[in-house]
């Protein structure tokens, strides 16, 4: 008997017969709180988005701009671990068994958990891969071969500066989708997409077979709408979480859901403003 399906596969495969690109919002596990997350995990699904991005707390996060390590400095306060974020996915399971979920760590949290358990963990509780922005495709060896034995994909990351060579060796490898880095720099909210974006995403496309998903300042609808036609999805992350920030706790959730709500409008390349 052949082994299922990734859930990654089955959602760009359904995306592609829509006709519009994918919509993956990033939560860190554990941020606002243990609780308050499970409900915005729940309330994004109502919302319509096609998959999530979670992310490991971790307390030297060097990809990721000021919102997103306060993100990270605030589920570590509450002792917010990789557990924690796998008890997450459990929960989110039992009401979405088909919504894919990749995990975002650094390195260290998930050698400190071992490989090895932590693939077989993962893929017994319902992850389907890993994103490790500090472990390059030379390093991901071993994480890769233990993910792939059980079905997960290791998602490998690609940005503007990455050169045709190594944008080859990561296309020969890359399964469940490349993550396409939009800009030079950290995470964080951006006004307006990068004018190197579209000569960058052609010529991943021409190195790469698997969907192009990406990330850094994606944070409007318009954003979203602007990748229809070169990318296959989108990620959000600061623009969430700087929404949470400002937003009083008991309205929390109602302006997540209609937000996330208006990014999902988008994915078809039209926005409020176009309708």
């Amino acid at each position: 008997m052949s082994a299922p399906a990734n859930r990654l596969d089955t959602t760009f495969a359904r995306l592609k017969n829509e006709g519009r690109i994918g919509l993956f919002p990033y939560l860190t596990a554990g941020f606002p709180d243990r609780e308050s997350c499970a409900r915005l995990l729940e309330v994004m699904a109502e919302a319509g988005v096609d998959g999530f991005e979670l992310g490991i707390p971790f307390s030297d996060p060097l990809a990721d701009g000021v919102t997103m390590q306060r993100a990270s400095a605030r589920a570590l306060e509450q002792g917010v671990t990789l557990a924690d974020a796998f008890t997450l996915v459990a929960g989110l399971r039992q009401k979405r068994p088909d919504i894919p979920v990749v995990m975002m760590s650094y390195v260290n949290p998930l050698m400190a958990y071992g490989f090895d358990r932590l693939c077989a963990d993962a893929a017994r509780i319902g992850v389907d891969g890993f994103i490790v922005p500090d472990l390059s495709v030379e390093e991901a060896t071993e994480l890769r071969a233990q993910a792939v034995r059980r079905g997960l994909y290791f998602v490998y990351m690609l940005a503007p500066t990455s050169n045709d060579s190594r944008m080859k060796m990561v296309g020969a490898s890359a399964g469940g989708f490349v993550y396409c880095v939009a800009l030079v720099g950290t995470t964080g909210a951006r006004r307006d997409l990068s004018p190197e974006l579209a000569p960058f995403l052609q010529r991943t496309r021409a190195a790469v077979s698997v969907p192009l998903v990406v990330g850094f300042g994606i944070s409007t609808p318009e954003h979203v709408a602007g990748l229809v036609g070169q990318a296959d999805g989108a990620i959000v992350s600061s623009a969430i979480a700087d929404l949470i920030e400002r937003t009083p706790p008991a309205q929390v959730e109602e302006a997540v859901g209609r937000f996330v709500g208006e990014l999902r409008a988008a994915t078809t390349g039209a926005t409020a403003a176009a309708r």
